[in-house]
């Protein structure tokens, strides 16, 4: 199973800007597409953004695109989330995934619920 490790998060203004980093190790990382969900107080994880293998590919959220980037960095087995143009509302614990690259992307976004691989979260908090 591979193994993620987030970084960053805290407490940004609104307007603010900040990017989330994801380790994985333990696995090839290019065997596999990465993503980001979050959960916010008292609701569901819901998904943020995704990329694929090759990082060629990217997916977002309807309520991040144009606000949240995706990438990765295959030399450093890492992926990370830009987040600009903050709102309160984007205030919730964000989460790391990764899958099997051949149907990783459409198990995010269709089939989240099949995703086994996570990182412990880290709390984004913007302050209105």
């Amino acid at each position: 199973q591979v193994q993620l490790v987030e970084s960053g998060g805290g407490l940004v203004p609104a307007g603010g800007s900040l990017t989330l980093s994801c380790k994985a190790s333990g696995r090839t990382f290019t065997n596999y597409a990465m993503g980001w969900f979050r959960q916010a107080p008292g609701k569901g994880r819901e998904f943020v953004a995704a990329i694929s293998w090759s990082g060629l590919n990217t997916y977002y959220a309807d309520s991040v695109k144009g606000r949240f980037s995706i990438s990765r960095d295959n030399a450093k087995n890492t992926v990370y989330l830009e987040m600009n143009s903050l709102k309160p509302e984007d205030t919730a614990v964000y989460y790391c995934t990764a899958a099997p690259a051949a149907e990783g992307v459409a198990t995010m976004l269709y089939n989240a619920g099949a995703l086994e691989a996570w990182g412990q979260g880290k709390l984004l908090t913007v302050s209105s």
